[in-house]
This record gives structure tokens, C-alpha cells and sequence, in this order.
């Protein structure tokens, strides 16, 4: 057994060095190379696409390790918005529930692309470490082949003079059957190669067909989902707004929120009656006008007789027409955007 290994081993070093010396001597031009220009042209075909089926089988692993973090990321910001999202609030249940299909979306997408992208990527890239063994050994058997011709060449040179008929056919059949093992490989790859080229194009198509649709209903369906908490939030802005700044009047008077903006208390007195405009500026002003006030707020008028206004809008303050419309709280202005007139409550604005 050992005397086994130790033949193959001689034997394998002794094809190594042949080989090594053949490409020695046809790189120093000392013998010729077999040529086959239209290998040449599938192998650097093959290449190529290696190389790209390399890349985008990295860079598509690299997008998925994203969508991952994104899908935790995501996970991680929408639980802490559901923990600040008081349960009091209007829409709570729904957001909760929306936030969730949030997570079963980037779920799904993921298993998506792994299954039906991924997969098919590692398998259509497999291909090409299999065939670059066999391109490989092609090359070895050409080496041998050639290594074989050039011998017999020596062979019948030296029998010029003196023929040794077993020596001719010993090399003839050695000749033979490096050829026969060397166009066998070169045969299959010619057929190989080709059609491995082809198929590129099928792949790519169905592949990214696969990506993108998989994109495709993702980003829609996500989208769907992140409307529904935008409304849930514009809901919660408008009860805020009706509930927190307000002013309700019943019989004739005023009653402030609890939540006043703290503009009116820092600024003006709560009683139109009696108005000191501290900080405001009574300069170049048109005839009856107290003073100038700018909304801070956005105020959506509740009665005919009052003042809707955006924020940052100016509204010149005037005295009441009736002394007894007076309310605690409440001002008479004038857009100055438009010319409307009407009550505004005082602590959605602040004095110019």
C-alpha cells in the first residue's frame, strides 16, 4: 500500500513538473501552443459573467443583512412610538394594531427576497465554481497534449537514423490518448460555456422580476399603512386642538382651558376691558386701532361672529362696537390678509 502511494505521488510530481516545464518553454517561445481562438472568446465571456454573478450575488447579500436591521430599526422605533402614545388618546387601538402589520410587512419581505431571490442567486452562481475546475483541467490536458506532441516530434527526430518501431508507437499511443482526453473536455466546454452565456439572461429576468415585484408590494402595502398613522395622528391634532386651546362660550361669557398657552398670560391681561399692551407697539397706527397682535396658534372659528386664522397671520385689536359684547379672554380684531372681522381668543396670539 505504501509502495502504491509512493508511485502516485512520483507519478503526480512528475506531471507537474512536465507541465511546469512545458509553459516554461512556450512562454519563452521555444515550442509552439496549440491555439483555439473561439475557446478564448467563451472563456473571457465566462469570466464576465463570474465576475458579475460574484458581485451581485455579494451585494444582494449585503441589501438583505439591510432590509434586516431595517426591519429590527423599524420594530424598535415603532414600539417606542406605541409606548408614547398615550392610551387616552384617540386612535391608540388602531395605531397598535397598524404598527403591527408594519412588522409582519418587513417580515414577509424579508422571506420574500431569501426564497424567491436569494435562493436562486446562490444556486445560478454555484454554477461557476464547477465550471471553472472543469476549465481548469481543460487547461492541464492541453499542456499534457502539447507536452505529448512535442516528445513525439523529438522522438521521430531522433529515430531518423536508427527507428525503434516500439518507441514510435509507445509515443504515438501516448500522443493519442493525451489528444483524445484533451478534445473530449475541450468539446464539452465549447457546448458548455455557451449555453452557461445564455442562460444569464433568463435568469436576470426572472430574478429581477422576482426583486422588484417583491419591492414593489412591499412599498405599497407599507405605504397604505403609514397613511392610516398619519390620519391616526392628524386625528389626534385636531381633538387636541378642540379639547386642549379651544374657548368655549355659553351664556354670554367665556371659559378659558386649563391648558392656556402661556403667550396671552406672559403678554397681555386677560380682560379686553382693561388691556395694557406691554410689549406691544402703538406707533403709526390707523385710526382706532389698540395695537397689533400675530396668531401663534391655529384657531378655527366656532361662531359667525368670530375670527378663523392660520398661524403667524396679523390681526390689528380694536375696541368693541358694544361695550356689553365684551368677554373675559376674547378680542376684537381685523385680519389685516383679508379685512374679516370678528372675536379671537387672546391667547392664541401674541402683541407686535
Amino acid at each position: 500500500m505504501a509502495e502504491s502511494r509512493g508511485s502516485l505521488l512520483a507519478k503526480s510530481v512528475q506531471k507537474h513538473a512536465g507541465r511546469a516545464k512545458e509553459k516554461l518553454l512556450q512562454n519563452l517561445g521555444k515550442v509552439d501552443k496549440t491555439l483555439d481562438d473561439i475557446f478564448d472568446e467563451h472563456l473571457q465571456n465566462f469570466n464576465r459573467q463570474q465576475l458579475a454573478a460574484n458581485r451581485l450575488q455579494k451585494e444582494f447579500s449585503n441589501y438583505l443583512r439591510a432590509v434586516r436591521n431595517v426591519q429590527v430599526a423599524s420594530k424598535s422605533l415603532l414600539e417606542a412610538i406605541g409606548d408614547t402614545y398615550e392610551s387616552s388618546w384617540s386612535g391608540h387601538d388602531n395605531l397598535y394594531v397598524q404598527t403591527q402589520s408594519v412588522d409582519s410587512l418587513w417580515q414577509d419581505f424579508y422571506h420574500k427576497l431569501t426564497d424567491q431571490v436569494c435562493i436562486p442567486l446562490n444556486t445560478y452562481q454555484s454554477q461557476f465554481p464547477e465550471m471553472k475546475k472543469k476549465i481548469d483541467k481543460r487547461g492541464r490536458k492541453l499542456v499534457d497534449y502539447d507536452s505529448q506532441r512535442h516528445s513525439f516530434q523529438a522522438l521521430q527526430l531522433n529515430m531518423a537514423k536508427k527507428r525503434d518501431e516500439t518507441k514510435i508507437a509507445r509515443g504515438k499511443e501516448q500522443l493519442e490518448e493525451a489528444k483524445r482526453t484533451y478534445e473530449m473536455l475541450n468539446s464539452e466546454l465549447h457546448d458548455e460555456l455557451p449555453a452557461l452565456y445564455d442562460s444569464r439572461i433568463l435568469f436576470l429576468v426572472t430574478n429581477l422580476q422576482t426583486l422588484f415585484n417583491a419591492e414593489q408590494n412591499f412599498h405599497n402595502e407599507a405605504s397604505k399603512v403609514f397613511g392610516t398613522l398619519e390620519n391616526i395622528v392628524d386625528k389626534l391634532a385636531t381633538d387636541s386642538q378642540r379639547s386642549s386651546y379651544s374657548v368655549k362660550r355659553t351664556n354670554g361669557t367665556a371659559s378659558i382651558s386649563r391648558t392656556t398657552p402661556s403667550s396671552f398670560v406672559n403678554n397681555i391681561s386677560t380682560t379686553p376691558t382693561k388691556i395694557n399692551p406691554i410689549r406691544a407697539s402703538t406707533d403709526n397706527l390707523p385710526p382706532g386701532v389698540l395695537y397689533r397682535v400675530k396668531s401663534t396658534y391655529k384657531y378655527n372659528r366656532e361662531d359667525v361672529d368670530e375670527l378663523s386664522f392660520d398661524v403667524g397671520e396679523i390681526i390689528q385689536v380694536i375696541e368693541y362696537d358694544d361695550p356689553e359684547e365684551q368677554e373675559e379672554g376674547w378680542l376684537m380684531g381685523i385680519k389685516e390678509s383679508n379685512g374679516e372681522k370678528g372675536m379671537f381668543p387672546a391667547n392664541f396670539t401674541r402683541p407686535l
